[in-house]
């Protein structure tokens, strides 16, 4: 087996495995720190646009990631969606959500690096997990120039290659040739992207398991205040 077939055949199975299992384990554990350890307390400077910026970035990217590579080829031209007009929107929606992603967890980048306060009460994955976030997010966005050419030439063939093997390794008959002729820079972001899932239970992204979706279906709150009443 060699480095390729081990990176594209075997990693993505010991990464996901790491990451459902010791998310388990993690919150079977260590529940207490299951959470996010927010900071905003000990320094407001511009945390509420950047958290907004990574945060609404990361999900878009995420799940843009996760319709494009796992829904079938033949799926999208059933729907009318021609190759071209995929590559694009990809393109498109990359650019925008990733440069949001990008500016708001540089902002917490600095933040967490050179704010004193925020620097030393730091968990020890905290800075090494943002500067992979940011480093793989940068991989990505250095993809684009490289799909914008491909779409000029009218080929789509590293897209089908890409959301085919991501297909492969889900329908666990993994094809690492798949990728022999896709180009390094988007190998070099799957390894980093992979890397992220097998670092996930060792860091405060847990919390992403607890987003609290109860909260868009609660009752409402009645609130009473304390104002005298006039006599």
């Amino acid at each position: 087996m060699n480095l390729h077939t081990f990176i594209f055949g075997a990693y993505p199975y010991i990464a996901l495995t790491v990451f459902v299992l010791g998310s388990w384990l993690r919150f079977d554990r260590e529940q207490y720190t299951w959470k996010s350890d927010s900071s905003q307390l000990l320094s407001k400077g511009n945390m509420r646009l950047a958290s907004n910026l990574f945060h609404v970035g990361i999900i878009a990217v995420f799940f843009g990631h996760a319709v494009g590579l796992l829904t079938p080829h033949h799926l999208f031209l059933a729907l009318g969606v021609t190759d071209m007009q995929h590559q694009y929107l990809a393109i498109t929606a990359g650019s925008i959500f990733g440069g949001m992603c990008l500016v708001g967890g540089a902002m917490l980048w600095f933040r967490r690096m050179f704010n004193p306060r925020i620097s030393i009460t730091s968990r020890g994955m905290d800075k090494p997990i943002l500067s992979w976030l940011l480093v793989t997010l940068m991989l990505g966005l250095s993809t684009i120039p490289v799909s914008i050419g491909h779409a000029e030439n009218g080929n789509p063939g590293v897209m089908i290659a890409l959301a085919e093997w991501v297909q492969s390794i889900v329908y666990l008959h993994p094809n690492p040739a798949l990728l022999d002729s896709v180009d390094g820079i988007f190998r070099t972001h799957l390894f980093f992207g992979m890397t992220v899932f097998l670092l996930f239970p060792f860091t405060r992204l847990v919390h992403v398991w607890s987003v609290p979706l109860g909260y868009l279906g609660r009752s409402y709150q009645i609130v009473r205040t304390k104002r005298a009443v006039a006599r």
